[in-house]
């Protein structure tokens, strides 16, 4: 398998062609375009967006994406929840999953697409949902052309290929892809089957935070982010699947050219991968555990500034070093709900029952934080220079309620007696 290409950067405007003079220069849309390509537009803002909020991207392709064939209701995705009114009420209290398991018949991403949480919705454009996909084969010549939001993938377990209208990226466990609103792809399996967690986006697209007093680097750097370059199929490849998600609707079409013949694009409406490895941890070097939100990866704004709809938010492998301090993560109640995953290793709040590949959910306003033998082995510890490494667990931070699906409450992982694990807590003597 030959190595991909891609090119650097988060928000760029980037252009890629397939082989020289393909791509248009000094105009987006000629009379001819070269090549006998067909231009066209895929516009994630409105056109009238403020120049730095506008997304975009022209692409020239065999054919434009109207060449379809009609759709009908699609059956499949049953497990695949798009607004919070399908989500239940449940007390405000502390959830958590142990590993989603394989179902008992193997599906590719779409149709392995567990829903765990929702809120907001696609209709009202805000707000996200939180799946597990269960993939135990590859899409194929199935395509998924998300109208509803765009989505940020976390790996778990298996690597993907993941083939998009502006080509194609390889993503394993340790890093993340994000694919925009409306834009075709598909996902093959590079290993037997593939786990790992999905943050769909009904809101303001993700971007990278303000780093205010840190300065001008720190945390994820824009540079650290790669996008791939034109990579058509054959003209050959024909009779595709298009499912395409609409206000939480799914809709297929059959007998369809391949919608991955874009051979030239130039734009910042672009999927992308990041390497966890590359974040630049920031952490005290004096005393206290300082705000999670230093550990912010990618944001979606709200309507209220400083408030986000969607914080993505990692704990890689770090240093602690701070001076008389209780080093794992305080007590806490949030004015935000926080949904939690766990890629691989053990995260240092929670010394057991928290597992690679689980999940746990602590919406706004209810009680978390380590467990009784966390706080008992941080509390009594030599505060020595301590590196915690071979982890990373993330978190995806919400203005907005999470409601959990049946799926999830349903699951013979849930653990309806997590509550315990804070019960051993005691005053010390």
């Amino acid at each position: 398998m030959n190595p991909l290409s891609y090119q650097s950067g988060f928000g760029n405007l980037f252009a890629s062609e397939s082989a020289p003079g393909l791509l248009p220069v000094g105009r987006n849309s000629p009379q001819r375009v070269a090549g006998g390509l067909f231009a066209e537009l895929l516009s994630g803002t409105a056109f009238t967006a403020a120049r730095h909020h506008n997304l975009r991207t022209w692409m020239y392709r065999r054919l434009p994406s109207v060449v379809t064939q009609p759709a009908r209701a699609y059956e499949g995705a049953a497990h695949w929840l798009s607004d919070a009114g399908q989500g239940l009420a449940v007390p405000p209290n502390p959830m958590r999953w142990a590993p989603f398991g394989w179902p008992a018949q193997a599906c590719d991403f779409v149709d392995g697409m567990h829903s765990l949480a929702v809120n907001g919705s696609p209709q009202a454009q805000s707000g996200v949902a939180v799946h597990v996909y269960l993939a135990e084969r590859s899409m194929g010549r199935t395509a998924l052309v998300n109208g509803d939001g765009e989505m940020l993938l976390v790996p778990q377990e298996g690597g993907l290929r993941i083939t998009t209208e502006c080509g194609v990226m390889d993503v394993a466990p340790g890093e993340i892809a994000l694919l925009p609103r409306g834009m075709a792809f598909k996902v093959d399996l590079l290993a037997a089957r593939a786990r790992g967690y999905v943050c769909e986006n009904f809101g303001a697209a993700f971007r990278l935070p303000e780093l205010g007093p840190i300065g001008s680097n720190g945390l994820a750097n824009a540079r650290d982010f790669l996008s791939p370059v034109a990579a058509a199929e054959p003209e050959t490849v024909q009779d595709y699947r298009i499912i395409r998600k609409s206000a939480g609707q799914f809709w297929l079409s059959q007998g369809n050219p391949t919608p991955f013949n874009v051979l030239a694009w130039h734009g910042n409406l672009v999927p992308c991968k990041y390497d966890t490895a590359h974040f630049m941890v920031i952490g005290s070097i004096s005393f206290d555990h300082p705000d999670p939100s230093i550990f912010t990866v990618l944001t979606s704004a709200s309507d209220t500034p400083g408030t986000a709809n969607c914080d993505f938010v990692i704990f890689p492998p770090r240093w602690l070093v701070g001076e008389d301090t209780f080093r794992p993560p305080w007590y806490h109640r949030n004015v935000m709900s926080e949904f939690m995953g766990l890629v691989h290793g053990q995260y240092d709040a929670k010394e057991e029952g928290f597992r690679p590949g689980g999940a746990s959910l602590h919406n706004a306003m209810v009680p978390h934080g380590p467990d009784s033998d966390a706080f008992h082995k941080a509390s009594q510890a030599e505060l020595k220079p301590q590196k915690l490494d071979h982890t990373l667990a993330f978190m995806f931070e919400s203005r907005y309620l999470f409601r959990p699906s049946p799926f999830a409450m349903n699951h013979e992982g849930f653990e309806a007696d997590y509550w315990r694990c804070w019960q051993g807590l005691n005053r010390p003597a």
